[in-house]
């Protein structure tokens, strides 16, 4: 057993966590980390850039249909 009543477990002294915290928020929002704001926006552009390539290869289709 541990002597003197202080058992606050390894690592040191406690820390008071806010509510956000304790829900999992911070810098990478839930364990295990998140991607960063650049990665998002690299997945978002590409994402917009496949969206616009596969509306321009439908159209083209069209024309072809049609002509």
């Amino acid at each position: 057993m541990a002597r003197g009543g202080n058992m606050l477990g390894v690592g040191g002294a406690r820390q008071h966590l806010g509510r956000k915290a304790l829900r999992g928020g911070g810098p990478a929002g839930r364990i295990g980390g998140g991607t960063d704001p650049r990665a998002q926006k690299r997945a978002l552009l590409r994402k917009l850039q496949e969206q616009r390539d596969e509306e321009r290869k439908q159209e083209t289709e069209q024309e072809t249909e049609q002509g």
